[in-house]
């Protein structure tokens, strides 16, 4: 009877144990014949509840796109294009600022291939992609796709989009579910993926909105449209015979600023398209170009020269003002658009090239947000004529805040040059380099509110407003706050902006402790085979030189299952075992083996190897490492963390593994339980 429980209890552990290796994608790939020798490929998957699989087209900088290979196609079949999805989805991601492209529930991907060799009877189809939830894992799967014979199924080449994304049943087919391998590796996320992608979304647009409208009222602070404020609500006043109607006139004139706006908003997304934008500005040529683009309106507003429409289209404009009514109203606001375009020209070109990476509709939301900032004024004080006695007088006021501006755009030009440095990876601007270029930016600006630079149109002036000097002072503030930068401090106000920390010329900092020690550590203390990790804790990324130390000086063995492009790996690092107490344990009570399970450096041939417990071919040393969490610890997810005795017996018996966990006392607890462990 005894023999019978044990055998049970051990099954349910195996079962509980499998479940454990993560598999949330469930494909049915089929191959149909079109025309003669036309075929056409469709992946179908069935995704589980709170997981995304990410597109072919996400763009570089966020999750890992997904990549399709075809076995044996020299010479034996050709694509048609590139492979076309259906049902994608978009959100936006805050911690690398990308629109990221993914399934959700389920995909469909479809591939034409002309068959060259009539003799070929299969086709290998080769999927590595990543899905995620609150966790990341990368697979790989493979899949052998008999080539059918007989009739073409009736699909039309112009088959419309939404016939597309309704399924399909082709008049031959084959269903083909069998892999030659199934191949599993652990890769871990770059992102912290929202459980609710469509409240981020939502969140993106309603910051590309907020930040949209108080651009449009830094628009109205300008020489080209403040000025207009007044002239325009007096002129609806005198032009109508009561109040009530003046105050309709301006409503609708105010409608109208916001209708125009809008459309250009909306031919910006039906010339490019929603997902093109952002494929444009996740593009390195094109960061280059709006780098190009932003300080071309910088200079302008520096003052340097006027971007302007032609005068003949104002001047036709304003002849249809004056027919009056409606469309007279409607004119009025068409040439207030075209007469401030030398001061909101660069202003909305700015704004759509930010909204241009976000995607989607953002171009839209953005210039709704613009125009809504622009035209309030014109309402409310027509409502409440009045008011316009509290605006203060044009002056030399107005330039400043033209230059202001122009500042801005100078810095934020850089984080487009910036951009596309990251992507192609020419270490042109590092870190270092664009906190120089953004000190001496802020700091000129600073110069020229004190007063101490003049620029072409300032006005003569023998002193400075208390307002200017206040702000002078703001953003002297702000340049101080940056310099230590340079020296390796975070700069948490500004994180979005600069390269991360790791792309710079000295990643721990120019005069760090933690440079100091690795470079002591490397010459005399650094053991064979460790190197200095993160806040110069001691790691091996071997196993078994992390080991063969840890035998040596008789310590236990903190095992870090991890990636290189896993952000809740990176997350802990920086939160929990930057704790004092915890960085103190992991330098010196256990030995600490950081394992990349995203690794693609190749094993040597004698060395590569096909997994007993998963089938899968192990050629990296990332898939080596993959294979030992799942074999050892029946998991494909990470960060992993396990802490193990010298023969690999796991030290921790309520929570034997842990994983994502930023509440530092618990992982304190959670590391002081192995190794009290240990010394038992």
């Amino acid at each position: 009877m005894k023999k019978i429980v044990v055998v049970i209890f051990l099954l349910c552990s195996f079962v509980a144990a499998k479940a454990q290796v993560v598999d949330p994608v469930k494909w049915s790939p089929k191959i149909e014949l079109k025309a003669d020798n036309h075929f056409l490929i469709t992946l179908n998957a069935t995704i589980e509840p709170k997981w995304h699989l990410y597109s072919q087209f996400t763009p570089e900088g966020g999750s890992l796109p997904m990549e399709i290979k075809y076995k044996n196609q020299k010479g034996n079949f050709e694509l048609v294009g590139k492979a076309k999805e259906y049902n994608t989805k978009t959100a936006y991601n805050d911690v690398f600022e990308v629109n990221e492209l993914f399934f959700e529930k389920k995909a469909k991907i479809e591939q034409e291939i002309v068959l060259i060799n009539s003799k070929l009877t299969t086709i290998e189809v080769n999927l590595d992609y990543q899905t995620c939830s609150d966790r990341c894992i990368n697979l790989k799967k493979t899949f052998q796709l008999t080539i059918p014979s007989g009739k073409a199924s009736k699909i039309e080449k112009n088959e419309s989009i939404a016939d597309l994304n309704k399924s399909v049943e082709p008049a031959k087919k084959i269903d083909s579910t069998s892999n030659k391998y199934s191949k599993v590796t652990t890769i871990s996320s770059k992102i912290k993926v929202d459980s609710n992608p469509s409240k981020q979304e939502d969140k993106g647009l309603l910051t590309i909105f907020i930040l949209a409208f108080f651009s449009g009222f830094a628009a109205l602070l300008t020489p080209c449209v403040f000025p207009m404020i007044p002239m325009t609500v007096s002129f609806f006043i005198k032009q109508s015979k009561t109040k009530a109607a003046g105050i309709k006139a301006a409503i609708f004139y105010g409608f109208s600023i916001i209708a125009i706006y809008v459309v250009l908003g909306l031919v910006i997304n039906f010339i490019f398209g929603a997902d093109a934008l952002n494929a444009l500005a996740t593009n390195p040529w094109f960061n280059i170009i709006f780098f190009i683009l932003l300080i071309v309106f910088a200079t302008s507003f520096l003052g340097a020269f006027e971007i302007m429409l032609p005068n003949s289209w104002a001047n036709k404009v304003d002849k249809q003002a004056d027919r009056g009514g409606v469309v007279g109203i409607l004119f009025m606001a068409l040439a207030l658009a075209i007469v401030s375009f030398s001061c909101t020209g660069p202003i909305v070109g700015t704004l759509l090239v930010n909204a241009a990476s976000k995607g989607g509709i953002a171009p839209i939301i953005g210039m709704l947000g613009f125009s809504t900032a622009v035209a309030l004024p014109f309402m409310l004080f027509a409502m409440f004529p009045s008011w316009l006695h509290s605006l203060p007088k044009s002056g030399g006021w107005l330039n400043t805040v033209k230059v202001f501006l122009g500042f801005l755009e100078l810095a934020l030009a850089f984080k487009f040059l910036s951009n596309a440095d990251s992507v192609l990876q020419t270490h042109f601007i590092e870190r270092e380099v664009f906190l120089s270029i953004w000190i001496a930016i802020f700091g000129t600006l600073a110069l020229y509110l004190f007063g101490k630079i003049k620029l072409p149109h300032d006005s003569p002036s023998s002193s400075i407003s208390v307002g200017r000097l206040l702000l002078g002072l703001l953003v002297l503030t702000f340049t101080v706050y940056m310099i230590p930068g340079l020296w390796g401090a975070p700069l948490n106000l500004i994180n979005a902006f600069p390269p991360p920390m790791e792309y710079s010329e000295s990643p721990f900092g120019v005069d760090d402790v933690n440079q100091k020690t690795a470079t002591v550590s490397s010459a005399t203390k650094l053991p064979d085979g460790a190197k200095i990790g993160p806040h110069g804790i001691t790691v091996f990324d071997d196993y078994d030189k992390g080991l063969a130390y840890a035998k040596m000086s008789n310590k236990p063995i903190l095992l870090d299952f991890t990636g290189y492009a896993c952000v809740n790996c990176r997350k802990m690092e920086n939160t929990v075992w930057s704790d004092n107490q915890v960085e103190t344990i992991l330098k010196n009570e256990v030995v600490l083996i950081s394992l990349f399970v995203d690794d693609h450096r190749l094993l040597p041939k004698n060395k590569q190897f096909v997994s007993k417990k998963t089938g899968a071919f192990i050629e990296t040393i990332g898939d080596k490492w993959t294979d030992f969490m799942i074999s050892t610890y029946k998991t494909n997810t990470q960060p992993l963390y396990v802490i193990t005795n010298l023969s690999g017996k796991n030290l921790n018996a309520i929570t034997p593994t842990k994983s994502y966990d930023p509440n530092i006392d618990v992982y304190i607890a959670w590391l002081k339980e192995g190794i009290s462990n240990f010394k038992k």
